[in-house]
């Protein structure tokens, strides 16, 4: 377990591309925090360190969103309005995380039955010394 400081959203975007370089396919990375805490801009820079061209948004309506990188295709699902998680099995979940893709899950915590064990849990957080600065804590990945 590590955790980062991260000083503006430019930085939390350059932690996900730096994060994407030590992502290999088939990783699943679980995020949590709470609304407005980095997770999109995060994902934002992980899309971007995988070679994803296309400009990344939140799936908050459609669940999933998938892009294709360098090497492999990024699947970007945002479970914040799941009602239960049998929505996630409507949408064929299991079968993406199979794959030997890199899958990424905004309000991973609202499904947290569903994700397996090798995830990369991130959580995000707001310090109490500045607006834009958040504390980034990465499970199940090495630091620097």
């Amino acid at each position: 377990m590590f955790t980062v400081i991260s000083e503006s959203e430019a930085d939390t975007v350059r932690f996900g591309e730096k994060i994407a370089a030590k992502l290999k396919k088939g990783d699943i990375i679980a995020l949590t925090g709470d609304l407005g805490t980095g997770k999109t801009a995060f994902v934002k820079g992980l899309a971007r360190g995988l070679g994803v061209a296309e400009y990344v948004t939140s799936p908050t309506f459609t669940l999933v969103q998938s892009y294709k990188g360098r090497d492999v295709s990024l699947h970007h699902f945002d479970v914040y309005r799941i009602s239960d998680e049998e929505e996630m099995f409507e949408i064929g979940f299991n079968e993406y995380l199979y794959e030997n893709d890199i899958c990424v899950i905004e309000w991973a915590d609202l499904i947290k039955n569903l994700i397996p064990p090798r995830a990369i849990w991130i959580h995000f957080e707001r310090t109490e010394d500045g607006a834009d600065k958040r504390r980034i804590t990465v499970k199940g990945l090495e630091s620097e």
